[in-house]
């Protein structure tokens, strides 16, 4: 029943219903219109994005005003308005990128009251509030996104979004799937945070445009563009665990037309660290050089922009033993090491068009395609990977009758070879298939929208299937706005790419072949409904915001990876239905000017259904408790100031899975402690040009008392590298400068 429901709301057709209304057009500086613009009543949820030429309609409010307007990358504006004229609104560039107003500090992470889904905007003020080395480390400030180690050799992190780990989450690049096959175990370590423009994360069932993937939600990450990102930028950084990163960017604008950009990104550990003394290093050795060419263009007169990619990475790793020396212990067991060697070439290609006299209506092109290559041991373990991928999706955007109803339609194909060596095994898979999409939009410009898709894709092994999504928005009040959604997901998982923390054990590896096509097993099936409520407040005249959500994910098929038998790894589709229920409550405040607070608690309640019953996901937290303050002192006539930034993260006990049938001294409690860690940074901006920070990680100094199950044999039964719930190196501290040219 629940699939005809979605089906029903897809079909219903919705008419338009005239209002009274201000219209007008986003443009920048040099006349170019500004596709994505926020524009919105003050301190209301009533809001829209201006279209693929500038333009806007927003309702009119009866008592209010005063119009914002903002983008990333632009001065905000505040006008008051007639609202009987149509509007020409210029943006101005904002050229201190290390600079970040008042404004900027209260909206550097927001959900958007105009946007129908539940999307919550990352942007560049938020980023600069802590390292963020990479991608992975970007979320440390979001408590939508919980960021934990995903074993205790290779000091990954891996990232969940409503209790599920990131296959479950689609991540693309741009709107270009990005993170998935190969790449899922340390794809998220190869994008360079400095690299980064904005992230927008998307909580619950994705758009059918991104593909059939998405489960719990969508990350896309939106990188600098060589038109407005700094013509010369520099960001050093060293840390007292040994790692040291150098980023640059190079941009020049070739003519009116064309921009090119150049980022190099290089980083390295030598230091060897083994704070518990249990023999093992508490991070690997690593080293890792990473290239990417962008080229920009815009012909705002013909309606043309496109941008092509380059990009190319290297990534070394060396984990294991202290003494271990590959060139002379490379598998063979007078010490245990591991080495994983990486090798990615990526490019990629977008092109839009809008139509000039219709600019409604618009098409755009957008071509990947990806090498991945990873040759990696683990002890005496083999675990070979190559991935080729190639992706290609062809849009259209128009509307009916007018920009109250507008759609999305178009195609989409996808190619993947995955060529696998696991121990003594060689698993292949060749991965063809064909999409076509649609989506409906419908804003009444008043207090209900909605954007209902549908898609149909023809798979090689997934076979055909029809992929429906729903998201509601309706503003209750001025002030106040309730969003639902639903949909459903379809994935192939890569067990072995997904799960290479599992080669750092000495168990048994086991697939209970249910006759599927994914190494024996069958694909994963999952529905996803969720429900949030945002609620924007003033006290004592400063502004705030309160959003409370509840996502439930229930699997119809699920491949358990199961690590409840001590002695082997087991995977298999489960017996029955799987569920995953997530609820938090997030509270947003600036008590005082400069600060901004942001706290939230998060209920998450994950079960999966293993042979041995039904049981709690293990090193899975119920409970997370967060807190961020961030304070800036006011900008001298130089553009010079000070922040300072602090985030504490408390997280309930954990349960282990079983180790009893091991003796007694590598025996493990059945569930963990409580444990809370706390981040801090403080940065010194100089002028616009120049800034130093310096910051630490895990400042209360909490760290897994055996991190690594039976360290002294690592050659023998007991040996386990992968039950890891806390972290494993101690408080951290680290400084960088950052230096760019206009």
């Amino acid at each position: 029943m629940k699939k005809y429901i979605i089906y029903l709301f897809i079909l219903l057709p919705l008419g338009a219903i005239s209002q009274n209304s201000t219209k007008g057009k986003i443009l920048d500086t040099s006349n170019t219109p500004i596709i994505g613009a926020n524009i919105y009543w003050e301190d209301s949820t009533i809001g829209v994005v201006s279209n693929e030429n500038g333009l806007f309609e927003i309702k009119n409010l009866s008592n209010n005003n005063t119009l914002i307007v903002s983008y990333i990358g632009y001065k905000s504006q505040s006008i008051t308005i007639d609202k009987s004229t149509e509007l020409t609104i210029n943006l101005s560039p904002d050229n201190e990128l290390n600079e970040i107003s008042i404004n900027s500090v209260k909206q550097s992470s927001n959900r958007p009251s105009y946007e129908i889904k539940n999307i919550i905007n990352v942007n560049k003020a938020e980023l600069l509030k802590a390292a963020c080395c990479n991608l992975a480390e970007s979320f440390e400030t979001n408590p939508s996104i919980d960021v934990n180690y995903s074993d205790a050799l290779t000091g990954t992190k891996q990232i969940k979004m409503l209790g599920l780990s990131s296959p479950y989450i689609q991540i693309v690049q741009e709107n270009v799937p990005n993170i998935r096959g190969a790449a899922q175990a340390f794809g998220l370590s190869f994008t360079p945070g400095t690299w980064v423009e904005s992230i927008q994360v998307t909580k619950g069932a994705g758009s059918v445009v991104n593909g059939y993937e998405s489960i719990t939600g969508q990350i896309n990450a939106e990188l600098v563009k060589p038109l407005t990102d700094k013509k010369l930028f520099i960001n050093a950084y060293t840390s007292l665990d040994g790692r040291s990163e150098l980023n640059t960017h190079f941009n020049k604008i070739l003519n009116d037309k064309w921009s090119a950009g150049l980022y190099v990104h290089g980083n390295l550990r030598t230091k060897k660290m083994d704070e518990n003394n249990d023999g093992f290093l508490d991070a690997p050795l690593s080293n890792q050089i990473n290239i990417m060419n962008r080229w920009q263009y815009t012909d705002t007169e013909k309606g043309w922009v496109s941008f092509v990619n380059f990009r190319y990475l290297t990534d070394n790793k060396q984990t294991g033993q202290v003494n271990f020396n590959p060139d002379i212990h490379k598998k063979t067991s007078t010490f245990w090491g591991s080495e994983i060697e990486t090798e990615r070439f990526e490019t990629s290609a977008k092109l839009g068009y809008v139509f000039p006299e219709m600019p409604y209506k618009s098409f755009g092109l957008q071509f990947a395609f990806s090498d991945h290559k990873q040759h990696s041991y683990y002890g005496l373990k083999d675990y070979n990977i190559k991935h080729q991928s190639f992706y290609a999706n062809l849009i259209f955007n128009s509307i009916i009758s007018d920009t109250r109803n507008k759609i999305v339609t178009g195609l989409n194909s996808t190619f993947d070879d995955f060529n696998e060596l696991v121990l003594n095994s060689n698993y292949t898979r060749n991965e063809k298939s064909v999409g076509a999409f649609f989506e409906y939009n419908y804003d009444n410009l008043d207090n209900l929208s909605l954007s209902a898709g549908v898609r149909v894709d023809a798979h090689n092994l997934l076979g055909t299937f029809i992929t429906p999504r729903l998201h509601v928005k309706y503003n209750a009040w001025e002030t106040g706005t309730f969003r639902f959604s639903a949909g459903r997901g379809k994935r192939g998982a890569s067990i072995f790419a997904e799960n290479q923390k599992l080669f750092g054990t000495n168990r048994t590896l086991n697939i209970t072949n249910n006759n599927g096509k994914y190494y024996g097993l069958k694909p994963e099936i999952a529905w996803n409904y969720g429900t949030s409520f945002n609620q924007k407040f003033k006290l004592f005249n400063r502004s705030g915001d309160v959003t409370i959500d509840f996502y439930k994910t229930i699997f119809d098929e699920q491949v358990i990876v199961d690590w409840e038998n001590p002695t082997e790894i087991s995977f298999y589709n489960s017996s029955t239905i799987g569920k995953a229920n997530s609820f938090q409550i997030e509270l947003n405040y600036s008590p005082v000017t400069h600060l901004a607070i942001r706290t939230a608690y998060k209920y998450q309640d994950i079960t999966s259904n293993f042979i041995s019953g039904e049981k709690q996901e293990p090193l899975q937290p119920k409970n997370r408790f967060f807190t961020n303050l961030f304070f800036e002192t006011h900008q001298t006539e130089k553009g010079g100031n000070w922040k300072f930034d602090f985030t504490y993260n408390w997280q309930s006990e954990q349960r282990i899975p079983d180790t009893s049938i091991y003796s007694l001294k590598y025996q493990l409690p059945l569930y963990s402690d409580n444990h809370s860690a706390i981040n801090a940074q403080i940065t010194k901006v100089f002028s616009p040009r120049f800034e130093w920070y310096l910051g630490g990680e895990n400042l209360t100094n909490q760290k897994q008392q055996i991190p690594v199950l039976g360290a002294d044999d690592p050659f023998g039964t007991n040996f386990d590298t992968s039950l890891v719930y806390s972290p494993v190196i101690g408080a951290m501290y680290y400084t960088g400068i950052r230096f760019n040219l206009e």
